[in-house]
């Protein structure tokens, strides 16, 4: 009997009806409808042994990072049908129940599966220490940033812009993604009311996109802050070469160690995600501290939907190892992605931002905007996919094209979302050098 004999009643019972794979196996059998829009290749028993172990989201990334499965065809139609089987709806059964793992333990013995558990890919990462200290998000954002410039470079494209880009509505135009990252930046710089000689702080600068608009198109004098060595090396290159260096000044620091306020505006773009639910007061409340009277902040952060009382306890009935609508510890983005990442619904954000004494003055949501943009950076890394393995590893590669779909089709479906909130620190008597309507 052919592996694919073997495991087609597990596969049955894990995707379910109406859920298209095709699986192929080690031994060449294959099992699933022939015009399936994913076709996952199972290259040997230990991939079969990672989903064994680790029968979720994370089982099936580590299988994929290592190579052990590999997926072809249509990857958003593939992810949308595996995101069913993780993730199934509300009244439908779970693929990892009881019943369903002893028939795929079964299975695995038949065909000589069974060992302890695979060591996870190199990929994967686990920090040490206190959540949050200094010293542990400084790993975690070298972990991620410091793949190296060349690679986020074929992925970003010229601007090297890593946040959601703007694509403007101009009847007529298509925008490219390096026009549409401009564009945000330049939205930014409109909504913090830049003008020159202005004194203004990046945090989380990343390459210095942003600093390095801001300077040469409003004559301001820019501070960027990263804990990344390598993007900070990369953005006083650029500010050398656009001639901006008197300009602009890029530190390796955290913000909680910024202390040469006061400035006139300050800019948050995807930074605070890696800030983390126990800090936010922390963090806005430092901000605060930086800007003048009457100076802006513009915080802009992925964000994810609150739960809701039915989804707490829909969970508890059926997902008792689930952490509800939060990241887990265990998930795929958490072990490989941004670790110790931490999304907040966009009143949690709003809030801590008012608790530390700014008025929000304007809220908008860009969700469909990062979508577009991460199915651009798909495009440039699958376009250049020799030179990204090359440049990183096969399983960093990988995991950047796995994150990156996934990502566009969570945004697509409303899971999580992106906003940019305006704030202003309050002026005598509540002033704010805010306009009366909305001018940017």
């Amino acid at each position: 009997m052919s592996a694919a004999d073997v495991l087609h009643p597990v596969l049955c019972a894990v995707l379910g009806p109406g859920i298209a794979i095709r699986v192929r196996c080690w031994d060449g059998s294959e099992a699933g409808p022939a015009d399936a829009p994913l076709r996952l290749s199972l290259r040997n028993r230990r991939a079969l042994r990672r989903l064994l172990w680790a029968p979720n989201e994370l089982g099936l990334a580590r299988a994929y990072v290592s190579g052990d499965i590999d997926a072809e065809g249509d990857l958003y139609d593939g992810l949308a049908q595996l995101d069913r089987v993780v993730h199934p709806e509300e009244g439908a059964p779970l693929a990892t129940d009881w019943a369903t793992k002893r028939a795929g333990l079964k299975a695995a013995l038949r065909l000589g599966a069974i060992g302890p558990p695979p060591k996870p890919p190199a990929e994967e990462v686990r920090l040490h220490g206190r959540l949050h200290s200094l010293r542990r998000d400084a790993d975690a954002i070298a972990h991620h940033y410091n793949v190296g410039n060349d690679f986020y470079a074929l992925v970003l494209g010229s601007t090297m812009t890593y946040s959601c880009a703007y694509w403007a509505a101009d009847p007529g135009r298509s925008y490219t993604l390096d026009e549409a990252q401009i564009a945000k930046c330049d939205l930014v710089a409109r909504k913090l009311g830049l003008t020159e000689g202005m004194r203004v702080l990046d945090v989380g600068c990343g390459w210095g996109s942003f600093v390095l608009h801001a300077a040469h198109k409003y004559g301001v004098r820019a501070v960027g802050v990263t804990l990344s060595e390598a993007q900070a090396e990369f953005a006083r290159e650029r500010a050398k070469e656009d001639g901006l260096a008197d300009l602009v000044e890029i530190r390796v620091e955290d913000y909680r160690d910024v202390t040469d306020g006061p400035y006139d505006a300050i800019a948050s773009i995807g930074m605070a995600e890696h800030v983390g639910m126990s800090m936010l007061p922390t963090y806005a409340a430092d901000l605060f501290a930086l800007l003048r009277p009457e100076g802006r902040l513009l915080n802009h952060a992925i964000s994810r939907r609150p739960e809701r009382a039915s989804d707490k306890l829909g969970a508890l009935k059926k997902r008792p190892f689930t952490k509800g609508a939060q990241y887990e510890k265990s998930s795929f983005i958490d072990r490989y992605v941004f670790p110790d990442g931490e999304l907040e619904p966009i009143g949690v954000m709003v809030n801590a931002i008012e608790d530390a004494g700014f008025e929000v003055r304007d809220v908008e949501s860009l969700r469909e905007h990062y979508a577009l943009t991460l199915r651009a950076w798909v495009e440039n890394l699958e376009a250049r996919w020799d030179e990204a393995v090359r440049l990183a590893s096969p399983g960093r590669a990988r995991v950047w094209r796995l994150y990156m779909a996934a990502s566009a089709l969570t945004f697509s479906a409303g899971r999580i979302g992106v906003n940019q909130v305006l704030a202003v620190k309050p002026g005598p008597r509540g002033s704010s050098g805010m306009p009366r309507i909305r001018s940017f």
